[in-house]
Formats: C-alpha cells, structure tokens, sequence
C-alpha cells in the first residue's frame, strides 16, 4: 500500500523540495530523508533550499503576485473550488501518507484532508464576502469608506503534527485575499508537503495561473530563518513551540512585519459533579491519546471535582486497558507512534520530570518493544495524580501524558485551569447552565477556545482558531481571521467644490 499512495501523489525516491513553476534541482547538494515513525523505513528524499534558490523562489512569487492580486477575488475563489475538487479526488493516498510520514492514526489523517477540503469550501464564500465598512464623514460632501487591500507574500512555517491542514488554513484564506504564499513544512514530515504541492500544479498548471503563487521551500529551522528575516514577507505565519515562536515574533517585529503565531497548548478539562461521565470519559480519553498526544490542543490536564474524582480515575484506567496501540494505518488501533525518537526521549523525561516532583501514576508509560513496535516509537499512554504548581504540569509535554488533579469549588477549578503559562483551548463538563455560563464569562477561561460538553480538541474550520498567552495570539481559519492576510486602507471622497480644513483652519490664495 506504501507504494501505491506514494505514487498516486507523484513521489520520488528523491523529490525536489523547491517548486516555483521552474524546473530546478538542488544547488545546496543537501537532502532531508523522511522515515516513517509507523515502522521506520525509509519514504523519500526532499531537497535542502539552498540561499540561491530561495532567492528564485522570492521573485518568482513576487513576480506572480503583481498578476494574482488584479485578479477578481471570486475568480481566485474558483482556483481554490478547484484544489478542493482535486484534494477530493486525493483524499485517500493523501490521507495515507499523512498517517504513514506523521504517525497519526489513518482516520485523523483522512480527516486532516478533510479539513483541506472543508477551509477550500469556507474559503471559496469568503472570496465574495471580503467586506469593508461605509462611515459618515462630519464633513460635507465627503464620504468615508475602508477597504481591504491583499498584502504580498506570505511566510507559513507549519509543524509536524499537522503537516496539510494548517498549511491550507492558512494559505487557502491568504489565497482568496489576493496574497501568494510561500511555504517552509516541517523537515520532519517534508514529503506531505511536496504531495499537497503537485496536487496543487494540476490545477494551477490547467487553468494558466503560475505556479509562483504557492511556492515551497524545505529545509531545517535556517531554511525558516530566510522566511522571518525577509523584508519581502510581510506576514509570517508560524505554528510550533512558544519557544520557537518567540524568536520568531522578536525577528519578525525587528524588521516592523506581521506575525500570526499558533503555539503551545496546556488545555484542560474542568469535571463538575453535574457531568455526563459519558461525555466526559469519551473526551477525555481522546483528547488525551488521540495523535499519540502530539496535538496542541490535546488534552494534558484534568480537573476533577473531588466528589466525582475516584470515580472519573477508575473510569479512565478501565478505559486506558482497552487501548490498542500499533499500526496507524490499522483502523483498529486507536493510538499510533510518536514522531520520532526525539519526542520518545521527552516523553520518558517528562514522566521521571513528574515522579521526582511527587507524581503518582495510576496507569504507568514506557515504551513498547516486539514485533509491531520496530520504530521504536510507540509508547503507553499514561495517567499521574499531580498539583497543578507541578514544574513539568505547567509545560507542555508533546505525548500522551494526562495529569489529573482534584478541585473543591468552581472559581478554584477556573483558577487552576487558567494557571498555566499557555492559553488554547479549555473545556468544561457540565449539565448545568450556571456553571456552564460562568466558564465562559469573563470571570471564566482564558483561553482563546472554550468548551462545554466536548473536549480541548476537535475545533471546526468555521470558527477562528488560536489562544491567548504563549499560545501567540493568532487567529487561523473561521471568522474573521481573513483580515490577518490584508492591510486595511480608509478611503476619504470629497465630492464638492470646496476642500474644508481640520479645525477650521483657512489659506487665503
């Protein structure tokens, strides 16, 4: 089946990471080799970008821009209508690889596409809906209006964890606004990248628009280093870790550009003695397994009512035994690998991290061994009583980790919830209305996604996405988060014969 996916989507052995419309081969000499944490065989090869080509990839965008941007907003909508169409045609290989070079399971990597597919659609409406407003202007025979302008280039530095479907929020949306994007994927999952971009040629290719508008380039953190200090970049949009995302802002803002940041997430779930144990056992268990741990909105803190919490732990460890951990591609399987033997390493510290504070782990980590786990990157997913002043508690551990904690009052469960450095997303399980409407009040979460009755994960396209704190502050997605992607420009008409002055100030020529 490897084979089969790998070349439906059109990939090499050795794939040439650079694409700019131009046929080019490394200059830098350099490769990254992906190997899949499923089973750890080598996939492919992606070309390094070199500086030199770099360059070429920068005017080629910019080059496209200057025709991109003239172009109709609905009729670049109805380039993006087309990628959707073709993504749906790809979804299966695509969704295949997604799970075979990340390590999540094939219905997560089905379902990333899906989400492609869904920011195409969202997009498309967008692209006749980019509305300015119409003010009243104090002076006579004036009319004031603003309106939305695309910016030029736009950086996107993506993750491993969702190698697709952050790229496409982002680019989809910056697409319809009139911007080219270029695009710098994870070293770690490269591969998914050259796929979405030969999907992506077809229809560009079919219907004469130049390649330039969405250009790639692939590399290590140098390679994004090119991106954030590039005056030629107004917006950089990064997902990754806070610490990574700090550089970026400081880099960004020297040079007095834009930056939308998606990072860490410390996200918890508050259980109220009003919960459905149903809902809040569904919830938790996949917000805490689900992508092996490895989502920034994943599930890492639970919050528990000190009257129903004996009851939610035996309820969770019962439910951590049916586990099946192994193959993602195997839909029986419910937990697939940690990316890579990096993330095993931080995932066996972090659990030593939180004994030696005084952890109590009621369903204990480690790694797995045999057949089935040769990559070496499959891990338990684990469960340890903590406090939520716990060093390691208050970092965002990449695994499936979940800590548990007790709670006696609401405000003191809010207050605990709130406690953390990071601010994504939070969640409250609760059949009651007054505490359901406290949680989301002002008084109530902090985070930029706040939930009732679901869990931290699982966020819809419509909405925008992203949190407060060190999460960044980004907005990616639904909504209005358009906006990020264009400059605003206020329009001043005088329709008169005269040109009156602030203030009454007069000139006597």
């Amino acid at each position: 089946m490897k084979k089969t996916f790998l070349k439906k989507l059109g990939l090499k052995k050795k794939n040439d990471g650079t694409s700019t419309g131009l046929k080019s081969t490394s200059s830098s000499g350099e490769y990254i080799d992906s190997y899949s944490p499923v089973d750890g065989s080598f996939i492919g090869s992606v070309s390094v970008t070199s500086k030199k080509e770099y360059e070429q990839v920068i005017k080629t965008a910019q080059k496209a821009f200057v025709n991109w941007r003239t172009l109709p907003a609905p009729k670049r909508g109805e380039i993006v209508r087309l990628y959707g169409e073709e993504l749906r045609k790809y979804k299966e290989p695509l969704g295949q690889l997604v799970s075979y070079e990340m390590g999540k399971s094939l219905q997560e990597g089905l379902g990333e596409v899906q989400e492609m597919i869904d920011i195409c659609d969202f997009a498309v409406g967008l692209s006749r809906q980019l509305y300015g407003l119409s003010m009243h202007s104090e002076r006579p025979s004036h009319r004031m209006y603003e309106q939305w302008h695309p910016l030029g280039i736009v950086g996107i530095i993506s993750a491993f964890n969702f190698p697709v479907a952050v790229w496409s929020w982002n680019s989809m949306l910056a697409l319809v606004c009139g911007d080219v994007c270029v695009w710098k994927p994870s070293e770690k999952t490269p591969l998914c990248a050259v796929a979405c971009q030969n999907i992506l040629h077809k229809v560009l290719k079919d219907n004469d628009v130049p390649e330039g508008i969405s250009c790639i380039v692939t590399g290590d953190y140098k390679v994004g280093e090119y991106i954030s200090t590039d005056t030629r970049v107004p917006l950089v949009s990064a997902t990754g870790s806070t610490r990574m995302g700090k550089i970026v802002a400081a880099t960004v803002a020297g040079r007095l550009g834009r930056s939308l940041l998606e990072l860490g997430g410390n996200n918890a779930i508050i259980v109220t003695p009003n919960s459905d144990m149903n809902l809040v056992l569904t919830g938790a268990v996949f917000g805490a397994v689900g992508t092996a741990g490895q989502r920034c909105t994943t599930t890492r803190r639970l919050i528990v009512h000190e009257d129903v919490y004996d009851k939610v732990k035996k309820n969770l460890v019962s439910a951590y035994k049916q586990l099946r951990i192994g193959d993602p591609l195997d839909s029986n399987n419910h937990v697939g690998p940690l990316i890579d033997q990096d993330a095993v390493n931080m995932y066996l510290a972090s659990i030593e991290a939180a004994k030696k504070e005084g952890a109590n782990f009621v369903v204990d980590g480690g790694v797995l061994e045999g057949k089935g786990y040769k990559s070496g990157c499959y891990v338990k997913p684990c469960i340890a009583e903590v406090e939520n002043h716990f060093k390691i508690v208050q970092h965002e551990t990449f695994a499936p980790i979940l800590y548990i904690m007790k709670y006696k009052k609401l405000s003191e469960a809010i207050a605990m919830q709130n406690d953390v450095p990071q601010g994504l997303s939070s969640a409250i399980m609760t059949d009651s209305l007054k505490e359901a409407e406290l949680f989301l009040s002002t008084a109530g979460s902090d985070c930029g996604i706040a939930n009732v009755n679901i869990g931290t994960s699982g966020a819809e396209i419509g909405g925008a996405f992203g949190g407060e704190k060190e999460t960044g502050g980004g907005r990616e997605s639904g909504s209005d988060s358009w906006k990020a992607y264009m400059r605003r420009q206020t329009n001043t008409i005088n329709y008169s014969k005269e040109l009156p002055l602030a203030q009454g100030i007069k000139f006597d020529f």
